[in-house]
């Protein structure tokens, strides 16, 4: 599947009237198994990236070609729409225009700009916001680096957890006008704040994670939320993963003795075994 019908896919998604729940992916086989399992699309978070190309913490010393060049692994392998976390654009308004260039280039289907105040300048303490104007002027730029009008810009604000309920509603108003796809949120606690939001607005909207008893697609679908984060517990299961095998066989347990490893039948479907085998008596003449 191309990009653009990946792109067509996901702004069906957001124009339809059901919440969809992405698959969280960090690399090729991840994104595999997510279609393989029937998700409807991926995401490539910025902490996640970080976590994964340089085993370093959520801090934005992940550079844009570095998180472009996993987008682009990820969307390689898998088939589905991939959603990536562009933090602050990695820089100023100028910035954010090359990197909606970078990742449109890399094959992402949509992606979020934010508004916090990133990296944390020296002296800082508590997560701050840029102005709403320098936010607006983020927005603009990063519509005006898209070329592929399909492509998905994603207004994001934490506002939420840092200024409030009103707060929140102004930023994405302005972000609204500026002309974003979709509007994201992240630190929403409950129904109140989504209820509010969702009225004084008409985007649909992204929210990057909710308490689990708000996790009721019916009802975030009638407040217009068409995409929602659940966390990227996929990772870390699989760091786990890692962690105990390795130390398992450290500790002298037999490769026969070992649990949770992945049958000969799975390894062979993510691996699209059957493909190059077929490609190989194809192209090289073998049985």
């Amino acid at each position: 599947m191309n990009w653009t019908e990946r792109r067509e896919r996901l702004r069906a998604t957001i124009s339809g009237d059901r919440c969809i729940y992405p698959a969280s992916v960090y690399d090729g086989i991840a994104a595999r198994i997510a279609g393989d399992l029937g998700f409807e699309a991926m995401m490539l978070a910025g902490s996640v990236g970080s976590f994964s190309v340089l085993a370093a913490p959520d801090i934005c010393v992940l550079t844009l070609t570095e998180f472009a060049e996993q987008a682009y692994r990820i969307n390689r392998a898998g088939s589905l729409p991939l959603l990536v976390d562009a933090d602050h654009g990695y820089g100023n308004a100028m910035s954010v225009k090359r990197t909606v260039e970078e990742l449109e280039t890399a094959g992402v289907s949509g992606m979020t700009i934010e508004d916090t105040l990133l990296p944390t300048p020296y002296g800082g303490g508590d997560a701050t916001l840029i102005p709403i104007a320098e936010g607006v002027g983020k927005m603009k730029a990063a519509l005006a680096g898209r070329q592929d009008p399909r492509l998905v810009i994603v207004g994001r604000t934490s506002a939420m957890a840092i200024t409030g309920v009103e707060d929140t509603i102004a930023r994405l108003q302005t972000y609204e006008a500026a002309g974003v796809d979709m509007l994201f949120m992240a630190g929403v606690k409950n129904r109140a704040q989504l209820d509010a939001v969702s009225a004084a607005t008409k985007l649909p909207i992204f929210l990057g994670g909710v308490p689990e008893d708000m996790l009721d697609a019916d009802y975030l679908a009638a407040r217009r939320v068409r995409i929602c984060l659940q966390g990227h517990h996929s990772f870390w299961a699989s760091v786990q993963g890692v962690y105990d095998t390795l130390k398992a066989l450290r500790e002298g347990t037999r490769p026969s003795q070992l649990k949770n490893i992945a049958a000969a039948d799975l390894q062979k479907r993510v691996l699209r075994q059957a493909d190059y085998d077929r490609w190989t008596g194809e192209f090289l003449g073998e049985k």
